[in-house]
Parts: structure tokens; sequence; C-alpha cells
């Protein structure tokens, strides 16, 4: 029960049903605030306790001050917890594990239990391995099963053994689309109250859903564990960017155009920690859809958030979605009488503005290897010439950092791309050459762009006139349609268009992640074989939110972002060299030449298939029994009963020891002697970089431990999909083929030196830090700008934290990365201002010791610790403990920690 210090309880009455409510109103200054702060407000007002939520969090939150640093604490309770299966897993697996922890502890296991609404939609495991046919979907779905089977039965086990825990099995959709289709509430019911709906995610584009006007975003593993458990996440109030849109997209250009535009001007602007918030005439101009994939890139720009408040958009897509006449009735009623109603004259108070004309936003991709690197599609073939020769000359001193590469070289005297033309035979006898730049992958794939319906009709159309046209994809390209849920093959079929996707090659592969997330499967033999015999420079194009390096598939070295209708051009182009704004894409029956502009839709005839082919029946009967499974899903064997019965054989779930020799009071912290430095990075090291992620190599360590436990290489599967084995993952951690470790310099991959070796030779960085720990040496990694950026990778702070590394010291943090690190009881350093590991000297060779952590031992977090090496460098760096809850968590050796033991105390 809240306290209710300002009085705020309150009924709403709407049809025929009561709802109590807490008023935002009686809250003074809470009229002027942002519409996502209102949303916390409300939060705070209705969890107000007196002790971790008190009245002066909600006064301070009501008079807060747009310019002031943050610096207020406050205590977020997020109405549910959303899960994918990849960061799913381990969730479960510790929650089972702590069922074990409190029963060793004296208490009661059933006390394990979500506390809040957790959903877990399975989404990530299905692999592109088959392609191009209409058996594809299937086989791929048999293949899933067959890998994942024991991952699964867990999953299925901990749907019976958790209260207020639902799965939804393979194959229905990615977890983002299926949570705006069908799991997103904007306005919650629970026991007889009616609450904005918002929740954290266990994936960073859980902040998809802010286009329906819901607060949340993604967090790490280890802290939706908390959530679940009711813990609030702790968190400073955000400063608040208000981003103008005014105008309309012109014809032909696309919402992924826009997010691209958006992106690049965010990451400029520096939104890292902060919430971004759309308002303006333009907002009501922009489709749900649209709105959805803004919201969905919010992890690209770096803010915390990317929110849209409610409007009769969101009530139509509320309607269109097959949510109830009631519940939209209360959406509305609610927004409109606590002020979150979008009102597209105001002016709300922000910290900062931004402004974007919607008429301005012009075609575009993003590439080779970040989200934010925008070019205008009209340049980029130029562009693919400058940056290839970073992948194609031998590569210079200058250009040994981790991320990004250096400026590129200048290019061949002729202004050409480098080529290097190799003959292949496709399996039928067919030859063709490949070179450079040949698009290898086509993906129209991720939840970026697959929820929205008039990016997914125009590739569909841009199929239709290309194959009547009698254009095909080239040979070597492997195109996929991976869509975010089942209705979008239901429009498909309605419009009649499926056959034309199909004949292009885009044959449906599976209702999930694949290609955005590594998924891709594995190229053509002969295709992967001449690319890694030439060490050919070649590409991908997929629709998906991420293009980092090492990410897509080991044989492609440059990806490009790019909207769904775009994916099919590039397809039939075959080459990043093709300036297809202006070139031909081929030509048709009669020999004529075929433009992209011959076979691009009008908006017109966008908008006339999905007026007539999407309806309100398509989602009733997708989501009708979402959470049932079909017959596969439901004859799996599950045990019983309230802890899991942990197989000594498992190579996909195991025991994972956070919890071993633990006691109810926590030991003391300690200051840091004698660390080595087990990595040292340089700038934009993004959590791809440090988590285990993709294909398992045979020659790795994690390889090497499956192979020893009986696993054949053919049946490794991919790091993710064995997140429930930290064996496994401590392995893989740091491991990026991509990662560049500058204390090992000419390597790329998971190397280190090992200083318990005479000479510190390169070794694996598992097998160093296993010497390491033998020895009673803690580890240190040194990194640059934006370490951390990316997903939120729950395993980039377990694997480091399992390692044995102490603290990591870096130039800055992404947000999330900073926080899991804590998390797992791993100190966040930063260097001073305007330092870096370049500007002190620091070779990586050294031995670190840090003085002043102890600090933390008297309840105090100091503001900066001493660092001294055994070579005579010395500095003060600040501790990225940045509130009063991350320094509990610290002290407890990590938020499970933290966790356990208050719940045993009650």
């Amino acid at each position: 029960m809240s306290a209710n210090s300002f009085d705020a309880r309150s009924t709403l009455q709407v049809g025929d049903e009561s709802y109590e409510i807490f008023r935002l109103d009686k809250v003074e200054g809470s009229a002027r605030l942002p519409y996502s702060l209102k949303i916390l407000l409300e939060n705070l007002l209705r969890t107000e306790d007196g002790a971790n939520i008190t009245a002066d969090h909600i006064r301070a939150l009501g008079g807060w001050d747009s310019q002031a640093r943050p610096a207020q604490e406050i205590q977020f309770t997020p109405a549910r917890v959303i899960m994918q299966d990849f960061t799913g897993v381990p969730c479960v697996v510790d929650l089972a594990t702590m069922r074990e922890a409190v029963k060793e502890l004296g208490g009661d296991p059933a006390k394990i239990n979500p506390l809040a609404p957790a959903e877990l939609v399975i989404d990530h495991s299905v692999i592109a391995d088959k392609f191009g046919t209409s058996e594809a979907f299937k086989q791929n779905v048999e293949l899933e099963y067959g890998r994942n089977r024991e991952r699964y039965q867990f999953l299925r086990w901990g749907q019976t053994a958790f209260d207020e825990f639902k799965v939804v099995p393979p194959g229905t959709g990615i977890v983002h689309q299926v949570n705006i289709e069908h799991l997103a509430r904007v306005v919650m019911v629970r026991d007889g109250k009616a609450y904005p709906d918002t929740l954290v995610g266990t994936d960073s584009h859980t902040t998809m859903v802010n286009g329906l006007g819901v607060l949340g975003w993604g967090v790490g593993g280890i802290e939706a564990e908390a959530a679940m458990l009711g813990q609030p996440v702790s968190m400073l109030i955000p400063r608040v960017v208000g981003f103008k849109l005014t105008g309309e997209l012109q014809p032909g250009t696309t919402a992924t155009d826009l997010v691209l535009t958006i992106t690049e001007m965010l990451r400029k602007h520096g939104v890292v920690g902060k919430f971004v918030e759309f308002y303006g005439e333009g907002v009501a101009a922009t489709s749900l859809a649209n709105r959805a994939t803004i919201g969905n890139m919010s992890p690209e720009f770096g803010s915390t958030a990317a929110i849209f408040p409610i409007d009769d958009e969101t009530l139509n897509y509320l309607r269109l979605t097959g949510r109830s006449e009631q519940q939209v009735a209360l959406v509305e009623a609610y927004a409109k009488e606590q002020g979150l109603w979008l009102d597209p004259k105001a002016e709300p108070d922000f910290s900062e503005k931004l402004e974007l004309d919607l008429s301005t936003v012009v075609p575009s991709i993003a590439g080779p290897k970040r989200p934010q690197d925008r070019i205008v599609l009209a340049n980029a073939a130029e562009q693919f010439k400058v940056d290839v020769r970073n992948y194609v000359d031998v590569v210079e001193e200058a250009d040994q950092e981790s991320f990004p590469a250096s400026d590129a070289p200048a290019l061949h005297p002729n202004g050409s791309a480098p080529s290097n033309p190799v003959p292949v035979t496709a399996p039928d006898g067919t030859t063709y050459e490949l070179d450079h730049g040949a698009v290898t992958v086509a993906a129209i794939t991720s939840c970026t762009n697959t929820s929205n319906p008039y990016v997914m009709i125009g590739a569909a159309l841009v199929a239709k006139k290309a194959v009547e046209k009698g254009l095909a994809r080239k040979p070597w390209v492997k195109s996929t349609l991976a869509p975010g849920s089942k209705v979008v093959t239901d429009y498909f079929e309605k419009a009649g268009l499926t056959p034309y996707l199909d004949k292009l090659g885009f044959n449906l592969v599976g209702y999930g992640c694949t290609t955005c997330i590594g998924n891709s499967g594995p190229l053509p033999e002969e295709v992967s074989k001449a690319v890694n015999e030439h060490d050919l420079a070649v590409t991908s194009v997929l629709s998906g939110n991420r293009n980092f390096e090492g990410r897509i598939n080991p044989d492609v070295k440059m990806n490009y972002l790019a909207s769904p209708p775009l994916v099919v051009a590039y397809a039939i182009a075959g080459s990043m060299k093709v300036d297809i704004t202006r070139e031909a894409l081929g030509t048709d029956q009669d020999g004529n030449p075929v433009y992209l502009k011959d076979i691009w839709p009008t908006e017109a005839e966008v908008n006339e298939v999905v007026a007539s082919a999407i309806g309100e029946d398509m989602f009733e009967k997708s989501y009708s029994d979402v959470f049932a499974g079909d017959a596969q899903w439901q004859s799996l064997p599950i045990p019983t009963g309230d802890t899991f019965e942990w197989s000594a054989e498992s190579t996909y779930v195991r025991k994972p020891p956070y919890f071993e020799g633990m006691g109810m009071e926590p030991a003391p912290v300690e200051d840091i002697a004698g660390a080595r430095v087990l990595a040292k990075l340089g700038d934009s090291v993004t959590t791809d970089h440090i988590s285990p992620a993709g294909a398992i190599k045979a020659d790795t360590p994690a390889g090497t431990y499956l192979t020893e436990h009986g696993v054949e290489r053919r049946d490794f599967n991919s790091y993710g999909s064995r997140r429930g084995n930290h064996e496994v993952m401590i392995r893989g951690t740091f491991a990026n083929i991509r990662l560049r470790n500058q204390i090992a310099p000419g390597t790329e991959g998971g190397y280190t030196r090992d200083f318990t070796q005479e000479g510190g030779p390169v070794s694996f960085i598992y097998d160093a830090a296993q010497n390491y720990q033998a020895a009673g040496t803690p580890l240190v990694v040194l990194a640059g700008k934006e370490y951390g950026s990316g997903s939120s990778r729950d395993w980039a702070a377990k694997g480091t934290a399992l390692l044995g590394v102490k603290a990591v010291i870096a130039q800055s943090y992404e947000r999330i990365h900073r926080s899991n690190l804590i998390g797992m009881g791993v100190l966040p350093l930063q260097f001073p201002e305007g330092a870096s590991v370049e500007s002190l000297g620091l070779t990586g060779e050294e031995s670190f010791s840090i003085a002043g952590v102890t600090e933390l031992n008297g309840g105090s977090t100091p503001r900066t610790v001493k660092v001294t090496t055994d070579t005579g460098v010395e500095f003060d760096a600040v501790v990225r403990i940045d509130t009063p809850g991350e320094a509990d968590y610290y002290r407890n050796g990590g938020i499970l920690q933290y966790v356990l033991r208050s719940l045993i105390r009650k």
C-alpha cells in the first residue's frame, strides 16, 4: 500500500468498471513535466513506502530542474519484465539456483518467485541454416528443436514451477513485435488499480514499446532478475531530450531512412543515459509502426528510452491488434485524466531540444560497421570505394585500434574500388565471379523493421515488380525472410505477394531474430571457400539495427543496415559497388535496363495494400492461444517440483557458482593489489566484443570444452543458445573474432599475454585468466571511450567477473554495461577528465594497485580512488558507482547476493 502522502489516491470510472488511480495533479509542478517523467512520478506515488521511496523523492521529481546535472536517486518499480530466450535462460537458471541457495541458508525456496509479471519469448534460437526453398522454415524449426531441446525443457519447467512466469514458444515471433502487438497493456490493471504499463527487458531493443507510449528499456539479465523479485531499479532522475518532429516524410523515403537519420543526429548530440521524448505536430503525422521503429533504435542512439506520448494513433493501433474495447477505452480515459495525452502544440520543459523536419529525410543506409554511420543512398557506392580500403589493404599501425578503424587511406589513383574477381562454380554447375563488395547476405530480419507493415509491404511490392520484369537475385546472395510475427506472413498471403518474395529467394526461414544477431547461418560452401581463400571483403545488407564487426557472419567483413525494400534491391544488384540510384539493377525480358525507380512502389500503392490486407482478425488468430505452443512444444518432457533437477551431463544448462560459499553477511570490500591487465582495448568496444556471441569454433577454449564433453562439432550450436552453461560462456568472453587486444598486437580474437609465464607469451584469454586465478592474481581491463556500448548483454559482465576481473578502467561507459559490472561485483572506474591509456603511457604490461575502495565499508562511496602501477604511473580514477543502491549491490558482491540476503531476512 502506498503511504499516499500527497492524498493522490482516487478513482477512475470507465464504462461499468471503476479503477483506483494515483493522481499526478496532486504533486506541485507535475503539469510541466515531460511525458516520461510523469510516468515515473506516478510510479513513485503508487509505490511510496516511506523508506526506499519517500515524499521527498516525489517532491524532487515534481520540482525537477531540467537543466541540472542528474543527482537525485529514485527507485523505479517496473510493472513487468520481458525477456528473450538468450538472455532469459540465464535469468531462470539463476532463479532456480537461488531457490537452492535459499534452502541451504535455511530459508523457504518458494520465496524465490517472480513478484512482477514476467514474460519470455523464445525468438533468438532459430538459425537461417536453410534458405531459398519452400521447406526452409520447417527444416530450420526442426534444427532449432534438435539443438535446443535441453533449454526448451528447462524453460517449460520454469513455466510450471514459477508463478507469474509465462513463455511464448518458438516459431511465434520476435519478442519486441510480440510485445507491441499483444503483451503491452499501455495501462496496466492489477488488484483493482490502473496505472501506466512500464517494464524492463533483457534486450536493449525493449525500447520498441516506447512507440506505444510505454516506458521501458533494456537492462542486463541480472537487473531483470532483481526486478522480477520485487527490487526497484535504482536510477537518477534523467535529463530529457525533447526531439521535435515537424512536416511529413517525402514519397520514396521509409521509416528506416528516418531512424538512420535520427540515430546519426542523436549520436552526434550525445544522449547516453538520457531519455529522448518526441513531441510536436510531426508526431501526429507519424504512424504507430514508424514510432515503434524509432523507439526500437534507442540503443543505437545510446539513450535509455525514446518515447512517444499516447494519442488517437495509439488507440487505433490497439484496436487493430485486437485489444478489447474496454482496454482501449481505459487507455484513452486514463491518459486524458493524467495529462499523458499528446498535445501537438505543447512545448514541455526539456533539458535539451533538437528538431527534425521529416520532409528533409532522404533514402539512406548505414555502415559498414556502426548504425550511426549513415550514408545517403546516392553516395553509397562511392563511399564503399573509400571504406573497403580498410578491409583489403595491409593493416597499418594506425589501424590497430579495436574500434573504429582509422581514417581510410587514399583511393586508387583512378578512384576505383579494389578488385579481386574470383571464379566460383555453384553446385548446379553454373559459374560466376565473386569480388570485393559482393552482397553475400541479404536479410529482411529483426524487430526494427519487420513490425512495420509499410516497409514490409514495400519490400514485397519491390519483389513483385522485379519478378514481373524478369529480374532475379544474384546466385551468390543468401536471401532470407524472418518476420517478427505470423501476422506478417498472413498479410503477405492475403495480398498475394508471397510468390514474388519466394521467386527472388526470400522464402520464410523462421519467426525470430536471425541475421541481426549473428544467426545468419553459413554461407553456401563455395562462397565461403572463395571468400576465405582469397580474403574477399564481401558484404551483408540487412534490415536490422546492429551491424557491428564480426556480428553478422564470420565470413562477412562489411555490414550495411537498410530498409527491407532496399534489401531486396541489393539482392538483385549483388554488389555494394553498384550505385543502385543511377545504375541498372539488371535487364528485363527484352534486354532493357531496369532501374530502382522502375520497381519502387508509390506511397499510394503501399498504403492501399496495407489498408486492404491487414485486419484485426489476423492478430486475434495469431495471439488467441499464444502461450500454448505447438504439439512439439507441448510434448517436451519436463521435471516437476520447486527445485530443478540439474543434469551432470548437460552442456546447455548448468548450476552456476555465484552463491557458492555465500554467508548471510557479506565480506568487507577490499582494495585491489598486484592486478595484471587481461585486456587493453580501444574506443567503442561493444558488448558484442565482450560477450560470447555467434558460432563456437572448434579450436577455441569453448570448442575444446564441448569436444571434451562428447559434443560433435555439428552440434556445437551458438554461444547464445548455451547461455545457461557458465563453463561455455566464460570461455567465450572477450573471444569475438574482431576484438583487438592491444597487449597482444597482431592478433584478432580472444587472445592476451599471460604474465604468469616468463616473457608473457600470447595465450587464449580464458587460459591466461585460469593461470592468474590459480596464482591468486586479480585482473583489470583497460579501455577507451564508450566501453560496453550495444546490447544489454549480462554475460559481458558475468563473464568478466568469472574470469577474475576485479575492475575496469575506461574513459567512458555505456549505461547498461557499467550497471551490469556493478551487478556482478566488478568495480567500474573512469580515467580522470582528459586522461587515457595513451596519455598516461600505459602499456598493459604493468601491475596495478587500487587504494581507497575500502571506504565503501563505512557506508559511503568514494568519489575517486588512487591507482598506481609498478612503473610509477599514478592517477585518481573516478568511481562510477553512481547511486547508493549500486553501492549496496557492490558491497554484497553483486545484485543477486543482495536480493537473496534481503529475501531471507524478510
